[in-house]
């Protein structure tokens, strides 16, 4: 179904480097249709961008672009001020460790315990032991997994793997985030728990993310909820208010039909958009 974009202020890539990653004009294509098409957006400091879009329009090629792990056919993109379209090998990989990655199926290693998976990248870099495992026991709490420490995987279920997987994103205290449908196969309340784990570590650690979900509702959810600090868990935003640093990209066929708020999202007489969201 032909539609027309509705993008909402969108702004070229005059000055990358205040923006945390920036797509300009960015087209890919395999063996057929594009897959992107002249893809334009932004993710700006202390920003969460929810990319949206019906399955298999393209929305986990973002993030491998994003991240380097795929290349444009045409257009740039800006990762930390750093154009990194056809930046070499060894300069991109200084740039991911600055980036936490959420995997769609979690990615853990099954032969590691909890604790190695979280560490990995620190022991890797060969930190001292003290400091790898306060730091992993830091990163299970914040997520409430503390108890898992010395456990295998397999001894999980999906949810707590998942959890894993955002503990091992955000051990290093990244500059970015980037979650592949971070509740893809998990039954509504377990989704809801990682949704605010994402929430709160939106807004305790102010992590700018780029979000790939199918799932309306966690978007929603992510708009429309903070966390209190006081309270120690997340609550609804006051009735009619949404998050102003969190916003929404959908793509179709190829293409960015809207880049904007949650507001303008729900109130666009866009015909796709308006069938995508019912």
């Amino acid at each position: 179904m032909a539609t027309t974009p509705q993008v909402e202020a969108q702004e070229t890539a005059e000055h990358p480097a205040h923006s945390v990653l920036v797509f300009e004009d960015v087209s890919l294509r395999f063996n057929g249709p594009p897959v992107l098409e002249k893809v334009s957006f932004k993710v700006k400091p202390a920003e969460t961008r929810i990319l949206l879009g019906p399955a298999g329009v393209g929305k986990s090629v973002v993030l491998k672009l994003a991240n380097g792990l795929l290349r444009p056919d045409s257009g740039r993109i800006f990762l930390f001020g750093q154009e990194i379209t056809k930046m070499p090998e060894h300069k991109l990989l200084a740039l991911r460790t600055l980036t936490g990655m959420v995997f769609q199926e979690s990615a853990l290693f099954d032969s590691l315990t909890v604790r190695d998976n979280v560490g990995y990248q620190l022991m890797e870099r060969h930190l001292p032991v003290d400091e790898i495992d306060g730091r992993v026991r830091e990163a299970l709490r914040f997520v409430e997994l503390e108890h898992t420490y010395d456990m295998l995987p397999a001894s999980l279920s999906g949810g707590m793997r998942r959890r894993v997987a955002i503990a091992r994103a955000i051990i290093d205290q990244p500059q970015f985030l980037l979650y592949d449908s971070p509740t893809g196969g998990l039954d509504p309340v377990t989704s809801t728990t990682i949704d605010e784990l994402i929430i709160k570590e939106r807004d305790v650690y102010k992590t700018p993310a780029l979000l790939v979900t199918h799932r309306l509702q966690d978007a929603f959810t992510m708009a429309t909820h903070r966390f209190d600090t006081e309270k120690g868990g997340v609550v609804p935003l006051p009735h009619g208010t949404t998050n102003p640093e969190t916003t929404f990209l959908v793509l179709h066929e190829g293409k960015l039909i809207f880049d904007g708020s949650t507001e303008g999202l729900v109130t666009s007489a866009d015909p796709f958009l308006k069938e995508f969201l019912a």
